[in-house]
């Protein structure tokens, strides 16, 4: 009974991946496989053109997606670890206080938070508005329908799922081994490189496991703050679900998404090193 007891503990968080990670994604296999239309119905004919069709129609919006993914996450790490290394190492007493104001935002919808950066980009918005009409930008001035303000949109509603983990793994550096580094006269900078950096990096990597997936494959913040020019792999895919009824495209499109993410994933944690791979999932 002792050896099942682990096994046994384990059942419902296996049940819950098998009911709805496991069921559905073999159900979208299996659609990704099929030809038909949504009124005479679909067979299976196990087309493998659906996954070179829609590469081949859809790559400009893949490539954007990782683009735009991938510069959103690189502005995420750039400001976030300066505000997780602060509160960690900062933040005194009040390190509770900061983490709260850094979720407050989450306590409103993530499409409620995206309409209002779109309100505050407006052309003639709260900020840009009063700029035109004093003669401080151009009439023609926008940042609505731009790669910026995607970007931009990305990086707002991810920036707090890389700074958590980042914080995470800067609360566990001993400060001793740091004051350890400056008693052998190492100057700030080495001991940071050589010291606090790498202890992070753990965290570092479940930041950036934590944005760029949801970024690249994210719909809302290309369909509110971009435009025709802007449109990501998540809004094609939500077409051809929602509007189209083309399921083995949609199908064929999210396994060709989810497949090019955990290539780029594999050869980021492999890059890193599989020990801080395991301690980031430890995490």
């Amino acid at each position: 009974m002792k050896r099942l007891t682990p096994y046994l503990l384990a059942l419902p968080s296996w049940m819950w991946l098998a009911i709805f990670l496991v069921v559905p994604m073999a159900a979208m296999a299996s659609v990704s496989l099929q030809t038909g239309n949504a009124i005479d119905g679909f067979a299976m004919t196990f087309s493998v053109s659906n996954y070179t069709d829609a590469i081949s129609r859809y790559s400009t919006q893949f490539l954007r997606s990782l683009l735009y993914g991938g510069l959103a996450t690189v502005a995420m790490l750039i400001i976030g670890y300066p505000v997780a290394y602060w509160i960690a190492f900062k933040g005194g007493t009040r390190k509770s206080v900061y983490l709260f104001l850094l979720l407050l935002p989450f306590f409103v919808s993530f499409v409620l938070r995206t309409i209002s950066w779109g309100f505050l980009l407006a052309d003639d918005g709260v900020l840009f508005g009063p700029l035109k009409s004093w003669g401080l930008l151009a009439p023609e001035f926008h940042v609505l329908a731009t790669t910026f303000a995607v970007v931009g949109g990305l990086t707002y509603n991810f920036l707090p799922f890389m700074i958590l983990p980042i914080y995470v793994a800067l609360e566990r550096v001993d400060p001793r081994v740091i004051e350890a580094a400056y008693d052998l006269y190492a100057t700030r900078l080495s001991a940071f490189r050589r010291v606090v950096l790498p202890l992070s990096l753990p965290g570092v990597f479940a930041g950036v496991l934590m944005t760029f997936v949801p970024a690249t494959a994210d719909p809302v913040n290309a369909q509110i703050l971009g435009g025709t020019a802007n449109t990501m792999i998540g809004n094609i895919i939500q077409t051809e679900y929602l509007t189209n009824l083309n399921y083995p495209t949609a199908s064929a499109l999210s396994f060709t998404l989810m497949a090019v993410l955990l290539v780029g994933i594999f050869i980021y944690a492999r890059a890193l090193g599989t020990e801080n791979v395991l301690e980031a999932v430890a995490q």
